[in-house]
């Protein structure tokens, strides 16, 4: 078929590009090798609009994941996507999305970042509106107005740079104390905040999984919501020891303690995978709050193979299950789909970071490494209970997918027969077991020195054995479990609904905020800005213009009227004094 050639060649060519950026990126760690192409494309008031490119470790790094990630993606969906009659449309938005993703990795210039922080919204919202109907429309607007936020911030962060001579923040990222350009710190954790659904901008990424699940691979394991852990990696040096790292702490853990609690009374697969993302990602913004940036970057690379994998399986298991994505409906696929279900837990036991597998690597450092910094007793807290709610809401999504009842009633063909949604798996699978080890030996060759008491040491594998023991065995007993939360109805909605965020930001906020901007249009934009504003001023010069025109037309009887006129004025007045 034509489109396994055309994912065959995007495959080898992806692939083979993701290879050289990582080899690349090796080259630039082992001899520390930093190449700066810029150049200069307007000067305004000594300032020079310049175009960067930055080519280090870390740039070839990501982008190689994110090309290898795509290119499983892209093959992927060769058999996902097959049948749609918008196929063509579904490949070039994929690569749009993906070369957005590349220009904003490589561009250390806030006006250049620009080109694929907007690309990325842009494209964001054709992806999730790719199914055309009303529940996409409504996720789409939701995800690119949230991300909209995130783009002003920018943009007011570009006037507030001006200052400084230049927009590269890479090198003037170090100069900027509290006392001058803290507002600015603030709009970059905003625009941050936005692109990776923190807290209060969390509702639109799981609103956002009404686009194809091969998107969803791709767009929740490296690039969107990425888009803001890695703007705050660059912009580091400026956080470190500001007041707005408390802030971020604080927002960060609130984010994936929500998120864990939310993902264990949701039953949309695709959703739970969704709001484990977003715990995540709280992960790694705390990480960089406590100022361990290369933890922060080693968890990003760490948890985009597990993810992208975790997304991939859903999307074998919704194809099997003729589309199902209640997790209620699933059931025993261990027997039927045992590839499959074999992926899946080695995602899921990454995610939750069992000794050995990729999440392990990442995970288990930056919680122990956050044990022994200072932080506040609230994040503590919170730390612990989102950890445990990890593992807490993966093992019941394995309890009723993979090894519960069998709720499929009378569907048949549940199998892993297609070799080109399966192929991708395998080859993640690898990723997901090997990827972290590999990662820790490249990224930190020396010792990582850790200093705990053994309770401390400890603390972290006990909350998983105990969020294992609590997410199985309650969903066993789930008549006692189901009646309990009838019974604590409003706590369960609250809890389950992402503390109504979803609702304010939709339903409440937008109808008001909708309205109100329908006054305000009217009485100022309509109203007095135009009457006194450019159209006001435009009908004044308009009328007077008509008069000029008069005089100037040359007629002599316009001219004898007038000194006829001026010649009784004159009289009247003689003859008056």
């Amino acid at each position: 078929m034509w489109y396994i050639s055309m994912h065959l060649i995007s495959l080898i060519f992806l692939c083979g590009s993701s290879f050289s950026c990582i080899l690349l990126s090796l080259s630039c760690l082992h001899h520390s090798v930093v190449s700066v192409i810029e150049w200069d494309i307007m000067s305004l008031n000594s300032s020079s609009i310049i175009m960067t490119l930055i080519f280090d470790w870390v740039s070839f790094m990501f982008l190689g994941f994110v090309l290898f990630i795509s290119s499983m993606v892209l093959f992927y969906s060769g058999s996902y996507m097959e049948g749609d009659k918008n196929f063509n449309r579904f490949m070039y938005l994929v690569l749009a999305f993906v070369t957005s993703m590349g220009a904003l990795i490589i561009s250390p210039n806030l006006i250049s970042i620009l080109l694929g922080w907007d690309g990325l919204g842009l494209v964001s919202y054709a992806l999730v509106i790719f199914y055309q109907n009303e529940k996409s429309a409504n996720a789409g607007m939701l995800t690119v107005l949230s991300n909209r936020v995130g783009d002003v911030a920018i943009l007011l962060s570009i006037s507030l740079m001006f200052v400084m001579g230049g927009w590269n923040f890479i090198l003037y990222s170090s100069y900027m104390s509290d006392s001058g350009f803290l507002l600015m710190k603030y709009l970059i954790i905003l625009a941050a905040m936005t692109k990776s659904a923190q807290i209060p901008f969390s509702a639109w990424l799981p609103a956002a999984m009404a686009a194809p699940t091969p998107v969803s691979a791709l767009v929740h394991s490296s690039t969107l919501v990425t888009a803001g852990v890695y703007l705050l990696i660059r912009f580091s040096p400026a956080l470190m020891g500001s007041e707005s790292q408390t802030v971020l702490l604080v927002v960060s853990c609130l984010t994936m303690f929500m998120a864990g609690l939310g993902a264990n009374f949701e039953y949309d697969l695709k959703k739970i995978i969704a709001l484990s993302t977003l715990s995540q990602l709280g992960v790694m913004m705390s990480a960089l709050a406590l100022g361990l940036v290369d933890l922060a970057f080693f968890h990003l690379l760490a948890h985009a193979l597990f993810k992208a994998l975790l997304f991939m399986c859903a999307g074998v298991i919704i194809h099997a299950v003729k589309e199902y994505q209640d997790i209620r409906c699933m059931g025993a696929l261990t027997y039927s789909m045992p590839l499959t279900s074999t992926c899946m837990n080695l995602a899921n036991l990454a995610l939750c970071g069992m000794p050995f597998l990729a999440g392990f690597y990442s995970k288990d450092l930056i919680l122990e490494v956050a044990f022994m910094s200072n932080m506040n007793l609230l994040s503590f807290i919170l730390y612990i209970l989102a950890t445990g709610l990890t593992v807490c809401y993966s093992f019941r999504l394995v309890y009723y997918s993979l090894t519960g009842l069998f709720n499929l009633s009378s569907m048949s063909q549940v199998n892993d027969s297609s070799f080109v949604m399966t192929g991708p798996m395998i080859t993640l699978s690898l990723g997901a077991v090997m990827g972290g080890c590999f990662l820790s030996w490249l990224i930190f060759p020396e010792v990582y020195m850790v200093c705990l008491t053994f309770t401390f040491k400890v603390l972290a594998l006990g909350l998983s054995v105990l969020g294992a023991l609590v997410g199985y065995l309650l969903n066993i007993m789930s008549v006692n479990y189901s009646l309990k939360s009838l019974i604590y109805y409003s706590s369960v909605v609250f809890m389950g609904s992402m503390w109504f965020m979803p609702y304010l930001s939709t339903l409440e906020l937008g109808k008001s905020s909708l309205k109100s901007a329908g006054v305000y249009m009217s009485v100022g934009d309509y109203g007095w800005s135009e009457k006194l504003g450019g159209q006001g001023l435009y009908n004044y010069f308009l009328n007077q213009a008509k008069y000029l025109q008069i005089f100037q037309n040359n007629s002599v009887g316009i001219y004898m009227k007038s000194f006829l006129i001026w010649v009784i004025v004159m009289g009247f007045m003689v003859i008056y004094l």
